[in-house]
């Protein structure tokens, strides 16, 4: 896939603070000609942008019945993830898991086409690894093997660590402390946080360019077995 000019985009979990952002540049840019928004709710157009809306495809799905959700009734070039929770939002581990990791490698299976050269990005997190003791980071772990052995023409997984510019309904005390720490973090090191628009904005160029084309300055790596690997 040299280029994505006029292709189709699908966007599962634009509701979130990350997948919002997604959304509105997905919509203003150039690059895609359709872009389809597909989730348990989906984004008021009056709240959006006026440019690029009239691209935009939303539809209500329900993650338990899948088949009826249309995800293959569009051959989407690129099919962007930013769904996830958390245990406390979730109400259990059991709950948590099944949003976190099965609906997300379910609505990747579900949009996959024949397409040798379709492309996943997903948005995961800094930390994710499967045979992590801890709930969250093993969850995105076991969700990256799931959606690397999908078999897309090409993967591509970021792990952001704390996320600034968000603007949460309610605060929790762990991002407020975070908020105040990382800043100084940061002057140190370049991993303690990204800002959410420029995350979404790589997010955005990544489902452009693909692995084979991201610049130097992306630092990506290849990670996994053939067969099961992602950048």
């Amino acid at each position: 896939m040299a280029t994505t000019v006029g292709k189709s985009a699908l966007l599962i979990g634009a509701t979130g603070q990350t997948g919002q952002q997604i959304l509105r540049d997905l919509l203003q840019s150039p690059d895609f000609a359709k872009v389809g928004e597909y989730g348990r709710r989906v984004t008021d157009k009056s709240a959006l942008p006026a440019s690029g809306v009239d691209k935009l495809v939303q539809r209500t799905i329900d993650f338990e019945n899948l088949e009826e959700a249309g995800l293959k009734e569009h051959k989407w070039d690129v099919v962007f993830i930013a769904l996830g929770t958390t245990k406390k939002v979730a109400g259990s581990a059991a709950a948590f898991e099944k949003i976190d990791r099965e609906y997300v490698v379910n609505a990747a299976r579900g949009a996959k086409s024949d397409a040798p050269d379709q492309r996943l990005v997903y948005v995961s997190s800094i930390g994710a690894d499967a045979s992590s003791k801890f709930l969250y980071t093993r969850s995105k772990g076991l969700t990256e093997n799931a959606l690397a052995s999908l078999g897309y023409g090409d993967t591509i997984i970021f792990r952001p660590a704390f996320l600034a510019g968000t603007n949460r309904d309610s605060i929790r005390l762990g991002e407020s402390i975070a908020a105040l720490v990382l800043p100084i973090v940061s002057y140190f090191s370049n991993n303690a946080q990204i800002d959410i628009s420029t995350l979404a904005k790589s997010v955005v160029a990544a489902g452009k360019l693909g692995s084979a084309a991201l610049p130097a300055s992306a630092m990506a790596s290849q990670v996994g077995k053939n067969g099961a690997s992602f950048t």
